[in-house]
């Protein structure tokens, strides 16, 4: 599982752009600067869609304030579901980054898959937030469980920094 003091693996996901579904690096994404990452376990499921991604929302301006040059939401979705996710929660208009993991690699290689089968959740991401400066992971918070978002939330990852 990658740790504080870990580079980021490199991985291909996937954005909506203006013609349809992009691939983006996340090492092109993360170096030279300092970004925060959160991930869900997926798009519109409770904690995720009503505290999760409106916690980053709410904190964006901190984050800014702090030197973080962009703020990444990842889940293991397919790039419009993630779109429009972005926009039912007004992330994308907030200036959040929703990037897709249909694939599940970038969550696989940072050693943070779970599966869920009662809730339908297969190959997903479990809740982290992070702070990456020159793709170097220098903070990492983690929930103990399920449903919860704590240390995650936009206002956990700031007191972490």
């Amino acid at each position: 599982m990658i740790s504080v003091g870990n580079s980021l693996p490199d991985a291909e996901l996937t954005v909506m752009g203006s013609s349809g579904p992009e691939t983006v690096r996340i090492s092109e994404k993360t170096s030279g600067r300092k970004v925060a990452i959160f991930a869900v376990p997926g798009a519109f499921t409770p904690t995720c869609h009503s505290a999760h991604v409106p916690s980053f929302i709410r904190t964006k301006d901190q984050f800014t304030a702090k030197g973080v040059d962009e703020i990444i939401c990842v889940s293991v979705n397919d790039p419009f579901v993630m779109a429009t996710w972005g926009e039912v929660t007004g992330a994308t208009a907030a200036g959040i980054t929703m990037l897709a993991d249909a694939g599940s690699s970038f969550t696989e290689a940072l050693g943070m898959r779970f599966d869920a089968p009662p809730a339908g959740l297969i190959g997903r991401s479990q809740r982290f937030a992070m702070l990456v400066e020159d793709g170097v992971v220098t903070v990492l918070n983690m929930e103990k469980g399920p449903g919860v978002c704590d240390l995650t939330a936009g206002e956990g990852l700031l007191d972490a920094m």
